[in-house]
């Protein structure tokens, strides 16, 4: 079922990205009936996607998105197609101010990541002033040089191979040092059993920092998962997106040499020894795409929620194992003070429920004086599944791995989408 939007609701100042529903019986030229009688009223469209009618009597729904220059003509568009189909429906409509019953523009195939490429908050090659980088125009050259390659990658392609200089190895090298000596008693067993294999498969060395496209072909044998070049920090909106489609969003860059044992933002250290290993085991990679998709479509506020979902599990999450808390999250596995303080009896430690744990402030310039301990990933999954089901979306979604694509499904209230620009 769709629910309508009343042209009544709808202010009269435009222009109105809008989105129209109408129905059709199977027979010749209807369609192009149709769009002719849309391209007479000077109307351009901007998307136009068909499926099986759900309705008792007919055959096919057509969706289509234009722009509406006021009241008036959405009124003339939706009596001319009515003449035509019989069935028509506003279900979407939005100026730039305000949008009735709007439901933010989401992914719907893995390639429509590719609209993420240049959109960064922040770091990548611009630096902050307290940034160890900042003042050295080397280093600063250096990233921007590496960010240039993200901002030019496209889905499909291999990711580009970074030429890494002996100074970036030499940093590598120490945090690989550094980290490795504590996963033995500091790592979940599942880190544990996947990180040999990244040595063996991925060149996963202290001389050699490893190739996203190495680590990103291992992790899709593996899980499905890969990893796809970004600039910088995403939204918290658009990164979560991503892991929806089993896409992880990694930087190439690496933190100046200076301090070789602090970042202040994700770096390759950060993301192929904390990330990456554990995106190869099933259930670890169930649990992040659960993650992205319960955030697809999702509101701003149910954003935030999920975002410190994943700050308190895939970033900074504990779990048990047997008489043991062991770590999982990225930002620990790639921090070995942190690491090293996480397990101590320092911090407080608190069962992983999604519910109270979306609604804990975190801390990003210091350790976490709270961590969250999950049972397993396998339940983890399962709560934020359950979690899902309560945020304000009037649609639930299922992912087709065979076409990379998103599903929406119409077992709520379904306003189909619209793009804000």
């Amino acid at each position: 079922m769709y629910s309508e939007v009343s042209l009544n609701a709808i202010n009269e100042s435009g222009p109105f990205l809008t989105t129209l529903l109408f129905s059709v019986h199977d027979r010749v030229g209807i369609l192009d009936e149709c769009l002719s009688a849309i391209k007479n009223l000077k109307v351009s469209l901007t998307r136009i996607e068909s499926r099986p009618s759900k309705t008792p009597g007919w055959d096919y729904d057509f969706f289509v998105d234009f722009s509406a220059e006021n009241t008036e003509q959405l009124t003339q568009i939706v009596t001319t197609l009515e003449q035509i189909t019989k069935q028509v429906k506003v279900v979407s409509a939005s100026t730039g101010n305000a949008t009735v019953e709007q439901v933010p523009w989401f992914p719907r195939k893995k390639s429509d990541l590719d609209t993420f490429a240049d959109k960064v908050l922040e770091m990548g090659e611009e630096l902050d002033s307290d940034h160890p980088g900042a003042k050295d125009p080397v280093y600063r050259a250096r990233r921007s040089e590496v960010t240039r390659i993200a901002k030019t990658y496209r889905h499909g392609h291999p990711i580009p191979t970074i030429q890494y200089k002996p100074e970036e190895i030499s940093t590598w090298g120490a945090v690989f040092r550094n980290l490795t000596a504590f996963y033995p008693t500091h790592a979940c067993r599942e880190h544990q059993y996947v990180f040999p294999l990244l040595i063996q498969n991925c060149g996963y060395r202290e001389d050699n920092i490893p190739q996203l496209e190495d680590v990103s072909k291992f992790l899709k044998e593996c899980t499905g998962f890969t990893l796809r070049p970004v600039m910088g920090l995403l939204t918290s909106r658009d990164f979560l997106n991503g892991l929806a489609f089993r896409v992880f969003h990694s930087t190439q860059y690496i933190r100046h040499h200076s301090k070789p044992l602090y970042t202040p933002e994700p770096d390759v250290c950060h993301e192929l020894l904390g990330h990456a290993p554990l995106f190869c085991d099933p259930d670890f990679a169930n649990f992040s795409q659960e993650i992205g998709l319960a955030s697809l479509g999702a509101s701003d506020e149910d954003i935030e929620k999920l975002s410190t979902i994943y700050w308190f599990t895939v970033e900074f999450g504990l779990c048990r194992q047997g008489n043991e808390i062991r770590a999982y999250g990225a930002g620990l596995l790639s921090s070995f003070g942190e690491l090293e303080y996480a397990l101590t009896d320092k911090p407080e430690k608190r069962p992983f429920e999604p519910s109270k744990t979306a609604l804990q402030k975190y801390i990003v310039t210091e350790y976490q004086p709270i961590y969250f301990v999950a049972d397993s990933f396998k339940d983890a999954q399962q709560k934020v599944r359950e979690f899902a089901k309560t945020l304000n979306r009037p649609f639930s979604v299922r992912y087709n791995p065979y076409t990379e694509s998103v599903e929406v499904l119409d077992n709520k209230v379904f306003f189909e989408l619209e793009k804000i620009s």
